[in-house]
This record gives C-alpha cells, sequence and structure tokens, in this order.
C-alpha cells in the first residue's frame, strides 16, 4: 500500500498552500525551511508528521525536538489535535505527560510519534528513527544535531525536517545554503517570508514593517539572514581569546554577582580595569552561608575585588551578609531600567571591542548565554532583551553587573595595620 498525501490531507480538511506544498513534495533526506512568522510551518511540520505515521509499516518511531520543552511542544500539539479530531479511531496511546501518542498505520503497524527537549541531551540518545522533525533549528546548539540527533537516522535511513525563524548566519544557514545550490540531492530548502502566506493580509505586513526596525522585520517576517540579527552582543566569539588568571599582587580587580533565583544559578564574574575576564564561578543550590564563605574567598583572593552585587529580593540579605563578612560590596537593585542599563553598556563594550573573554572551551556557558542572549518583540511592538525561552541569562549580569562596577567603583583607598610591626599599608 502507498500512502498519497494529497489524498491523506483532503480527508484531514488540510490545503496546504503553495509554500507548504513544496515541503510535502520533497523527498530529500534533510529538508530546511526557514520562514518568517505566521507562515503556517508549523502547522506544516505536523501534517509531515502525520503523513510520515500514516505510512503502512509494522512500526514507526519519529520525534519532535526543540530548544526546549515548551517549544517542542508547538507542533507536538498540532499533531495530537489533528488525530483527536480526525484519527481518533487510529489512536492506540496517547499520554500527555510524557508526550508520546501511538496511532494505528495504514499498514496496520504502530507509529510513535513523540515531543523532545533539547535542554537533556541524554535523553536524545538510543533511539533509531525514520523521521525527525527540528522546531526553532536556528536557536539549536549544532552539537545537538550533530552527536545527539543525526545518529539516531542512521540506521534507517531516516530524514529530517528543519523549521525556523532564521537567527544570524550560524549552522542553519549553512544547512539551508547547502539546500540551495542543487550539487547534494539529499538536501533541499526554502526561504518562506510572511506574506507567502496568502491568508495573511498585506496591509498587516506592511504596518509591521513601519513599527519595527529594519533588522527585525527582516528577520521575523522577511525571514532573512542577518549577520548578528536577534543577538544583543556581538563579536563574542571573537573576544574569547582570553585565560583565567591568578590574581596579580597590586592590581585591582572587580566582581560583578548575579544571585540565583529559584532555579538559576548564582555566578560569579571577576574581571581586571582592562575588563580582561579572569575569573568565573557558577554555583547551584547551595545554602547562603556557603555561598557567602565561597564568594568571600574568591574576592579576597582578587585583593579584595570591588563586588557589584544584585540585590534584588533573595540577593538582598545575601548583600548585608557578604557586608558582615567584609567584602566590599555594593547593592544594584535589578528594575527594567537598571537591567537595560547593564545590557546596554555590555553590548557597547563588544562593540568597541573591550572585553577580553576565556577561551571558550574555558567558559562554554558563559559564551552560549552570551551568544543566546536576544531581543524579541512584543505584541505591543517593545523590543525587550533576555534569554530564550527555558535558558539563563545568569552569566550575561554578572558579566554586566562586574563591567559596570570597573566604571562605578569609588576611588578609594583601604588600609591594614601590621599589629606585629605597627607599619601601615595599603590595600590593593
Amino acid at each position: 500500500m502507498h500512502l498519497s498525501k494529497r489524498a491523506l490531507f483532503a480527508g484531514l480538511g488540510y490545503e496546504p498552500h503553495p509554500g507548504q506544498l513544496l515541503v510535502h513534495r520533497s523527498k530529500a533526506k534533510r529538508r530546511v525551511l526557514v520562514a518568517g512568522t505566521r507562515t503556517g510551518k508549523s502547522l506544516c511540520a505536523a501534517m509531515e508528521a502525520i503523513a510520515a505515521a500514516m505510512e503502512p509499516r509494522k512500526r514507526s518511531m519519529g520525534w519532535v525536538v526543540a530548544p526546549t520543552l515548551d517549544l517542542s511542544e508547538k507542533v507536538y500539539r498540532e499533531v495530537v489535535i489533528v488525530a483527536a479530531e480526525h484519527l481518533k479511531h487510529r489512536i492506540v496511546e496517547l499520554k500527555q505527560h510524557d508526550k508520546k501518542l501511538v496511532l494505528r498505520n495504514l499498514g496496520g503497524g504502530l507509529s510513535e510519534i513523540r515531543a523532545k527537549t533539547a535542554d537533556n541531551p541524554v535523553s536524545l540518545l538510543g533511539e533509531g528513527l525514520d523521521w525527525l522533525i527540528v522546531d526553532e533549528a536556528a536557536r539549536l546548539k549544532p552539537a545537538i544535531w550533530n552527536s545527539f540527533l543525526s545518529q539516531r537516522l542512521i540506521d534507517k535511513d531516516g530524514w529530517a525536517l528543519f523549521i525556523s525563524t532564521p537567527r544570524g548566519r550560524g549552522w542553519l544557514w549553512d544547512l539551508w545554503r547547502r539546500g540551495q545550490d542543487g550539487k547534494d540531492p539529499d538536501y533541499e530548502s526554502w526561504q518562506m517570508p510572511s506574506w507567502t502566506n496568502p491568508y495573511l493580509k498585506r496591509e498587516l505586513i506592511e504596518a509591521e514593517r513601519e513599527r519595527l526596525p529594519a533588522a527585525v522585520f527582516a528577520q521575523e517576517l522577511a525571514a532573512e539572514f542577518i549577520e548578528g540579527a536577534g543577538q544583543v552582543f556581538r563579536y563574542v566569539r571573537d573576544a574569547a581569546t582570553g585565560a583565567l588568571r591568578e590574581p596579580v599582587p597590586g592590581e585591582k580587580y572587580f566582581a560583578g554577582l548575579d544571585l540565583a533565583k529559584v532555579n538559576d544559578f548564582s555566578v560569579l564574574t571577576i574581571v581586571n580595569r582592562r575588563l580582561e575576564v579572569v575569573h568565573v564561578d557558577r554555583f547551584h543550590r547551595l545554602d547562603w552561608g556557603l555561598q557567602v564563605a565561597r564568594i568571600k574567598a574568591a574576592t579576597d583572593r582578587y585583593n579584595r575585588a570591588w563586588t557589584l552585587v544584585d540585590s534584588t529580593g533573595a540577593g538582598e540579605p545575601v548583600y548585608e551578609a557578604l557586608c558582615a563578612a567584609g567584602v566590599r560590596a555594593e547593592p544594584y537593585a535589578f528594575t527594567t531600567s537598571s537591567k537595560a542599563a547593564l545590557v546596554n553598556n555590555l553590548s557597547l563594550r563588544f562593540e568597541k571591542r573591550e572585553i577580553v573573554l576565556p577561551r571558550a572551551e574555558l567558559c562554554p556557558t558563559l559564551i552560549d548565554e552570551l551568544e543566546a542572549f536576544e531581543y524579541t518583540v512584543t505584541d505591543s511592538g517593545t523590543v525587550r532583551t533576555g534569554a530564550p525561552s527555558g535558558q539563563h541569562d545568569d552569566h550575561v549580569s554578572s558579566l554586566g553587573l562586574a563591567a559596570w562596577a570597573v566604571q562605578s567603583a569609588p576611588d578609594f583607598t583601604l588600609y591594614e595595620i601590621d599589629m606585629r610591626t605597627g607599619a601601615i599599608e595599603a590595600v590593593p
């Protein structure tokens, strides 16, 4: 028995528009759909998943993977809705908690569809796949595809569909270009601006053009690969040429301390006056007393580094405890405006090539967070900055505080008395 996608889609009440139809007709093993917002790429991918699951086989397995669980649920939710409305008689098992759907396919076999998140790569190991859909692929770390996902398709000669809004010229851009030159029959790719969706009113798209920054419109609606678009901090990799260094006697150091909230990490970043990052410490779920001792030990070692502390919420008593312990600290309360000031200052430092970061292999999470930190556009048109959904920005906040400390630290000198000799010496 041969599956006819056209007949299946007609039975499901789905009429793909011309852009979606290009994807459905493809036989390439690697398919890359780069699309603007509201083009119907999630529905297109969901229908590809349904078609794959309905193919007459004894057994098949397919995954929908995205950088975070909520993103992976977008396509998976579309699949479940279609199955519940039109294929209810074929549902063998539906486990919402496990994000698992099993259907009886047209050959009487079982087809399993699961939603997976890339924020726990270990969960991506093991199983061989017949097909794979990667949503918001531009946000996925290339190592996830190279080390965890591509191997799942080898033993069954499976196919992969990548759907995403573009985000700079990263690994997805490389895959997309590979499908454009026509030299590799295993790759096919498409670029689908928002206006390719015939159901979207063109005047509304033009209204978005007027209210959004040009780079935002080009990326989010025109589906263009803009170098550095979406990223708040540019030249991060260019800055990652340094090393973590031991303290130098007599040198002044400055620290930024971002304190953990419920699920976040506490991060301490120490820089010298030249904005070279010399020390980074990241810890999680430590008793506040242990955190204070750990921070004091580090700042004392770096010549009693002047420390700017996130004093928001739970950070206020920690700041007081640090001061009581003898740490040279000042509070910095996070508000919308004060956080924006930190981000803008840090971004300017990167633009001026003033910051030196440790090499990527020394502090991979620092580099990852800086590169992932992005702007987003709200429904009201407000441009905001922050970490992508499900990710952290503790390193960004900590480095931002350290960079701010360099320019805001008071110019004062402390003195210590040697109790044996009575000599008075300046503290660096």
